[in-house]
């Protein structure tokens, strides 16, 4: 009966808000915006967050001041909820000038800064918050994901802690829980956070996203008995392998389950493992669950099969019990045979140095700490991102990916920065994801990564929506083969920071 009252309210509310719309007379401008108020409500609660973005841009016409920060606060939520982020923080920076000493307010604005890649923006904001609320649930959330971002595993865990002993906790909470207990190896606590995430879902929620989830419990309750990534945690050698690079991409040779020599793409743009189906039918890898991926190209979000490499060998490193992908089914239409397994090493959670000069890598737990030409702040929220500046006032997250080739600005960064080409010259991309039919080339572009500087830059602009909407941000740009070769080039972890030397 409670679904049936609420769907007869919510029609109620949209026939009322129709007539509004229509007969501006029926009401005084505070009362329209009240209506249109409720039914945003209504609407995104029932998981339709593009209409409520109507309502509550109507809701504006008229407001009171009140009324103002209830459509606004409203319109943050639905934007972030259907990925929008950059549109979600230019309305959150206006909602935060509406109320600048409210902390739910603030908490929010922050929120934004962050699925805008504005990581440091919104620690700021946190940090704020937490001088004068130092209970605050959501501000110590957002601070335990920037201890994760940095790899300070137990920071993290401290202040998430913290941030489920408050009231009224958001069920983000319990999934950067199952992120940390995951970082440290413990699948077991992982798989419980995730399932007290499910739980605290609202049910619209729960169904889209508990099939995913669920999918991620159900492998991580698979490693029953064993020992995640077993040989890396501890282990203090270094280990120095030899690559060569083809088609821009630094190739090492390893073997998988005791199999045959085989050619491993090092490739930091991928969260874990990836395998070809293959190679995955040749050494025995089987599938577990399934779960989703994304990237470049028009297929974008696609499910794929997701297993356990119970053996993987490379040089001197050896390694037991290693999540992988499976790109099961293949993308057809390949535009050339091209080396599909790969490896990244932060997925492992192995420190990395990429020799490109003496084509060597150095893979350890910790690195030791040598001197550097130019040290650039990187997290890792699910990949190595770092802080760069377009066009010297517009500062974006970019992806550090070995496995890419070229210099790469997203069309959402374009757009919303009000970069535009002077003439349309498409470019023919080809993806993990499939072709993107949207890449074009767009030149006179001034990139600056701390010290490194790129004037009157020709940039590859492509379409990075959908690994936006699932790594939770937005993804300004890529930094592949062209900018990394030029340097000696150290992943830090444990000192979070990307150093480059020439």
């Amino acid at each position: 009966m409670h679904i049936f009252y609420r769907n007869l309210l919510l029609f109620t509310l949209l026939s009322i808000g129709l007539s509004v719309v229509v007969a501006e007379s029926v009401s005084d401008g505070s009362g329209r915006s009240e209506i249109q108020l409720e039914l945003g409500k209504l609407l995104l609660e029932d998981g339709r967050p593009w209409e409520a973005l109507i309502a509550y841009d109507l809701a504006k016409v008229g407001a009171k001041p009140d009324q103002l920060v209830r459509a606004s606060t409203g319109m943050v939520y639905a934007l972030q909820s259907v990925a929008e982020f950059n549109r979600a923080h230019k309305e959150a920076v206006v909602l935060g000038n509406l109320r600048p000493d409210n902390p739910d307010v603030q908490v929010l604005v922050a929120e934004a800064h962050w699925s805008a890649g504005l990581f440091e923006e919104a620690d700021q904001i946190y940090k704020r918050i937490i001088d004068s609320y130092p209970m605050n649930s959501a501000a110590r959330h957002g601070v335990a994901r920037s201890f994760l971002g940095r790899n300070q595993l137990e920071a993290a865990l401290r202040e998430i802690k913290v941030a489920l002993s408050g009231e009224d906790v958001n069920p983000d909470v319990y999934h950067t829980l199952g992120s940390i207990y995951r970082r440290k190896n413990q699948y077991e606590d992982a798989a419980d956070a995730y399932e007290n995430y499910i739980q605290s879902l609202p049910a619209v929620n729960r169904n889209r996203r508990g099939q995913w989830i669920n999918s991620q419990i159900d492998f991580l309750r698979s490693f029953d008995g064993l020992v995640p990534l077993e040989g890396v945690s501890g282990d203090n050698r270094v280990h120095t392998i030899p690559f060569r690079v083809v088609n821009d991409k630094v190739v090492v040779r390893g073997k998988i389950n005791a199999g045959s020599l085989i050619d491993i793409v090092i490739d930091t743009g991928a969260e874990q493992m990836v395998l070809s189906q293959g190679t995955a039918e040749n050494v025995g890898v089987e599938t577990i669950t399934t779960t989703i991926s994304a990237g470049v190209g028009d297929v974008g979000v696609r499910g794929l099969d997701l297993g356990r490499v119970d053996l993987l060998e490379i040089g001197s490193l050896v390694v037991r019990n290693v999540p992988a992908l499976i790109k099961n089914p293949p993308l057809s239409d390949l535009p050339r045979r091209r080396v599909l397994d790969s490896i990244s090493p932060i997925a492992l959670g192995l420190s990395t140095v990429i020799d490109y000069k003496n084509h060597q890598i150095l893979l350890a737990d910790t690195l030791p700490d040598e001197p550097s030409n130019i040290d650039i702040p990187m997290r890792v929220n699910r990949l190595a991102v770092i802080r760069g500046l377009i066009n010297e006032q517009h500062p974006r997250a970019f992806v550090v990916d070995t496995g890419g080739e070229v210099i790469s600005l997203s069309i959402g960064t374009t757009h919303s920065i009000g970069m535009s080409p002077p003439r349309h010259i498409p470019l023919r991309v080809y993806g993990t994801s499939g072709w993107d039919q949207d890449a074009f080339l767009l030149p006179g572009v001034q990139l600056d990564f701390n010290k490194i500087n790129y004037s009157n830059f020709t940039a590859v602009v492509l379409n990075l929506h959908r690994p936006s909407a699932l790594l939770g941000f937005h993804i300004g740009g890529i930094v592949g083969h062209k900018f990394l070769s030029d340097y000696k080039v150290t992943f830090d972890l444990n000192r979070a920071l990307l150093r480059l030397s020439s």
